[in-house]
């Protein structure tokens, strides 16, 4: 990188414009979009409630799914104190304690942008959401049904797909998240599979 000129930038986000210089040689300019703060998401876990998901609306791609808990992490904050407080003023519910499941770069090809999941198993309900216009309401999903949301398109915040495809594939069993196996692998006869 050779230099980066400032184009816009707000205290939400920056856009620059990059000198790059590749390994083997090509130089050229590339716009770079700048986050000023890492997002978190929760997937919060109860053995005898499900998973704890939010249905709302996002304006700027006009839609309607299911979401976990998430938002920006405040300045001074540790990503794992951001994440506990989301889950808290989105949903009423203090989560219980939090361990990381995963941190990557949603679009690290445009945007500096950080992601960092977290899973908390149980959470203790302790009134109203805080901000109600996050969501058009609050639910506990059963683990099954949860993975029918992703599979049937419900879940496309990437985000939360990226938090819930996660904790599905790495943790929903050791948590107690009975899964069943997909519609195409049930009770195939031996045999009778393609060959």
């Amino acid at each position: 990188m050779h230099g980066e000129r400032s184009l816009y930038s707000s205290p939400w986000v920056s856009l620059g414009l990059v000198d790059v210089e590749v390994p083997g040689g090509e130089r050229f300019d590339h716009h770079v979009v700048r986050q000023a703060r890492p997002a978190v998401g929760v997937v919060v876990h109860d053995p005898d409630r499900g998973v704890l998901l939010l249905w709302r609306h996002r304006f700027i791609t006009g839609t309607w799914g299911w979401e976990v808990p998430a938002g920006g992490v405040d300045a001074g904050e540790s990503p794992e104190r951001g994440a506990a407080r989301e889950v808290l003023e989105e949903t009423g519910w203090e989560p219980g304690p939090l361990r990381p499941l995963h941190v990557y770069h949603p679009s690290n090809g445009l945007s500096d942008q950080r992601f960092e999941l977290f899973a908390a198993e149980g959470a203790r309900h302790v009134g109203d959401p805080s901000d109600p216009g996050e969501s058009e309401r609050v639910e506990w999903v059963p683990v099954a049904r949860v993975r029918e949301l992703v599979r049937s398109g419900q879940v496309t915040d990437g985000l939360s797909l990226s938090a819930l495809l996660w904790w599905l594939t790495f943790e929903a069993t050791a948590a107690g998240g009975e899964l069943p196996p997909h519609p195409g692998a049930v009770d195939a006869p031996r045999g009778s599979g393609p060959g």
